[in-house]
């Protein structure tokens, strides 16, 4: 029966068909900045062309079906015989495709790939965030493999394809693999050398037989893994691939898979190995230092990924504001919610610009940026994704009822929002991380210094942020219980010192006044009133 009682008006209009990529101007100006100019062409191209399928109808159809529809373990097939296979909806299948063909696996064989594939990474991450996971880990296995050449050699063109083959067979089989990692276990979490899972050397150089369990392993449908486990002389790390060469299941029994409060796309499970075969990569008793440089990548996608959720929730957000009306005008032409949506715009905006500065050091390669990462990557990690959370929860606060019923998509934003504080070390985890590379790594706080310092002069209250740091620095006494104000304030600094020098007028001055000078409250829509706010929001608008 057709409804006559009123006429649907004052919705915004869904936030579809536009380019994803292009419509965010601090990713664009990021790109612009660390890319070699003649790289710009192409990666503009190519990152438009992702841009344009990530704000589709398609793409985001795949994402609400991933996520509405959450893998399903099958442990048995018919006759009772041990699979442990993943089964996944079409979408995610669809989604990882369309990653995997995108060269978000492929950043270390080719010019300028970090920060291509950051942009991307980011790009994408905003149809649906939990196929990102093994995309990352498969990115972040090649500077681990690297530590035995020979593996190297036989697994990186796999990991680096273009091309997504589903499926269990034999790497050898396929133009391309997907890697995961296995770390964790039930009486350790973090505290990997508490691990309990043991590898016993075979005949065979290089080749052990694991025993044990892990207690969160992610992407368990993966070729390949990652994993560390106690060897005679210490923590080693092994890769354990899925079907051996011949075509048999290595014994990977997938016990359960985990019941998470977002992310519910990608499978997550616990593992046992019960004779696995396992390839010994690195040094036996070396295995957090060989596989510390896969979780540096995944670090950084961890900073990314946050970065891509913040981004989608202030595109909704300005989206929704330009179009609703409420008290006899439109919500963005409001002083009160211009200031909401700014604030969050900062917030985004910083994220970005860090996240992609990360990514051109991966790419530069020299000691003086290594150095840098080794700081910045765990203060960026605890800073921006701890600030995911209140920033994308404020963020569907400005759709009011809207926001919080699921068609919107922001209640998955939100669910998915505490994820990346967590994977990959814990905000505990990076803030002590920080401190060990500050008493052990001198070159390290130097090189962080020097970035920072590079836009001295442009900002008193960054100079101020600046010289407050340095004499929070020059007192490691007792550094411990205060770690987390002091990653806090690197953070902040580091994000100041780049708006300062990259970022319009408007942006540096408004996240200095309020990150660096105090003129900020506890809650987002705080910032001073005197500041160009209108242009900050401006900004921040995605255009269809």
């Amino acid at each position: 029966m057709a409804a006559t009682t009123h006429t649907v008006t004052n919705q915004a209009p869904p936030l579809v068909g536009y380019d994803v990529f292009a419509s965010d101007r601090a990713l664009v100006e990021g790109v612009e900045r660390h890319l070699d100019p003649a790289l710009l062409d192409s990666a503009r191209e190519d990152l438009s062309l992702l841009g344009r399928s990530a704000g589709s109808a398609q793409a985001q159809e795949w994402g609400a079906l991933a996520n509405a529809n959450p893998p399903v373990l099958r442990t048995h097939d018919r006759y009772g015989n041990r699979v442990d296979e993943v089964d996944f909806h079409p979408s995610w299948h669809r989604l990882l495709g369309k990653a995997v063909g995108a060269g978000l696996t492929a950043a270390w064989s080719r010019p300028g790939g970090h920060v291509r594939r950051a942009a991307g990474f980011l790009v994408w991450t905003q149809t649906e965030g939990g196929h990102g996971c093994p995309v990352s880990m498969t990115h972040a296995a090649v500077p681990a493999l690297r530590a035995d050449p020979a593996l190297a050699a036989e697994w990186e063109p796999r990991l680096t394809s273009t091309v997504y083959d589903q499926g269990l067979r034999p790497a050898s089989q396929k133009a391309g693999v997907l890697f995961g990692m296995g770390m964790t276990e039930k009486q350790g979490g973090s505290d990997v050398r508490a691990n309990t899972t043991r590898a016993a050397a075979l005949s065979e150089e290089g080749a052990y037989e694991l025993t044990g369990h892990k207690w969160f392993c992610s992407a368990p449908m993966s070729d390949g893994f990652l994993v560390l486990a106690q060897a005679e002389q210490g923590l080693t790390c092994f890769l354990v691939p899925r079907v051996l060469q011949d075509g048999t299941r290595n014994p990977f029994a997938i016990q359960r898979l985990k019941d998470k409060l977002g992310n519910r796309s990608n499978a997550s499970s616990e593992v046992e190995f019960d004779g696995t075969w396992a390839r010994r990569v690195g040094d036996e008793g070396r295995g957090v230092r060989t596989i510390i440089e896969m979780v540096a990548a995944t670090r950084l996608d961890c900073v990314i990924g946050s970065a891509a959720l913040m981004r989608q929730a202030v595109a909704q957000a300005v989206h929704h504001a330009t179009y609703r009306e409420a008290f006899g005008g439109k919500l963005i032409d409001k002083p009160l919610m211009r200031n909401v949506l700014a604030d969050l715009a900062l917030e985004s905006e910083a994220a970005t610009t860090l996240a992609l500065r990360l990514a051109a050091a991966y790419d530069d390669g020299s000691e003086q940026e290594q150095a840098f990462l080794r700081l910045a990557v765990p203060a960026a990690k605890y800073w921006v994704t701890k600030r995911c959370t209140p920033m994308v929860g404020e963020a569907l606060e400005c759709l009011g009822g809207n926001g919080y019923v699921e068609e919107s998509g922001m209640p998955r934003l939100l669910r998915e929002a505490p994820l990346n504080s967590i994977w990959e070390g814990s905000g505990n985890v990076q803030a002590l991380d920080v401190l060990r590379a500050l008493q052990r790594e001198p070159l390290a706080l130097n090189a962080f210094l020097q970035e920072v310092g590079r836009a001295r002069g442009a900002d008193h209250r960054l100079d101020g942020a600046i010289k407050g740091l340095l004499t929070e620095l020059a007192d490691l006494e007792g550094v411990e219980a205060r770690a987390r104000r002091l990653v806090e304030r690197m953070a902040l600094v580091l994000q100041g010192s780049l708006l300062v020098r990259y970022a319009p007028p408007e942006v540096s001055d408004a996240f200095c006044a309020s990150r660096l000078g105090g003129d900020w409250g506890a809650a987002f829509g705080t910032l001073p009133h005197s500041l160009d706010l209108a242009s900050v929001v401006e900004r921040a608008a995605p255009r269809p």
